[in-house]
């Protein structure tokens, strides 16, 4: 894949993601060696979504993602730009506010939101900082963001490990259990070109977010990433 080939038009995202919409929670159970479960539980207890409180939860694909959130009392808004990923959701999770929304633009007002979590989709925005910007206007002050997405290995032996992983077996393994792994493939380069995470908490704190910080997950294969509205 070359570079070019990351270079997607929003749309051929948005159609990309509609392709595996029915299969993405299974695809991603498999990929990840079961570990997609895991980081969904550590997202859940960073935003520590209180009785009452609004949470909107971006790329939320079809609404996996949002509901430990009304579990714990809150008001979920799953919001994602994929119309497939929605439907599918709607069909599994009909009760839920599902909108679909571009995270550069996002259909909501000024602080009206308690938390802000993305999962896995920050790497799929066309403009990482707009998204970042857009996220902090509609959170309220005092308001928190936890992004959850792809990183980079902080043991280097490992990180050499993981890379052939993602280029060498995540391809065709995907074409074993995905209805479209040219979406895996795209997957795997977008990993390899995202920022590492200092750079990461750098941009969302040139975005305004204040206090942030990040943890590793499963050795900083994955890393959660906090900051709150000042």
């Amino acid at each position: 894949m070359t570079r070019a080939s990351l270079d997607k038009q929003p749309h051929e995202v948005a159609a990309m993601f509609d392709d595996v919409a029915a299969r993405y929670d299974i695809t991603n159970d498999v990929l990840s060696l079961g570990q997609a479960r895991l980081w969904r539980k550590a997202v859940a207890r960073a935003v520590d979504a209180r009785p009452g409180e609004r949470v909107l939860d971006l790329a939320a694909g079809t609404g996996t993602s949002s509901q430990p959130f009304v579990e714990g009392g809150a008001y979920a808004v799953p919001c994602d730009f994929s119309l497939g990923m929605l439907s599918e959701g709607k069909k599994r999770l009909p009760r839920m506010p599902f909108t679909a929304g571009d995270a550069t633009r996002l259909p909501f007002r000024d602080g009206v939101f308690d938390a802000v979590t993305i999962s896995f989709g920050l790497r799929n925005v066309q403009d990482t900082d707009a998204a970042l910007r857009e996220m902090l206007r509609v959170t309220a002050p005092g308001g928190r963001v936890v992004i959850c997405e792809f990183s980079h290995p902080t043991w280097a032996p490992f990180r050499t490990v993981y890379t052939e992983y993602l280029m060498r077996a995540l391809p065709p393994v995907a074409r074993a259990v995905s209805s479209s792994p040219d979406a895996y493939v795209y997957l795997a380069e977008s990993i390899r070109e995202w920022p590492d995470q200092p750079a990461l908490a750098g941009r969302l704190q040139k975005a305004g977010w204040a206090k942030v910080a990040w943890r590793n997950l499963s050795g900083g294969v994955v890393a959660l990433h906090r900051g709150v509205r000042p």
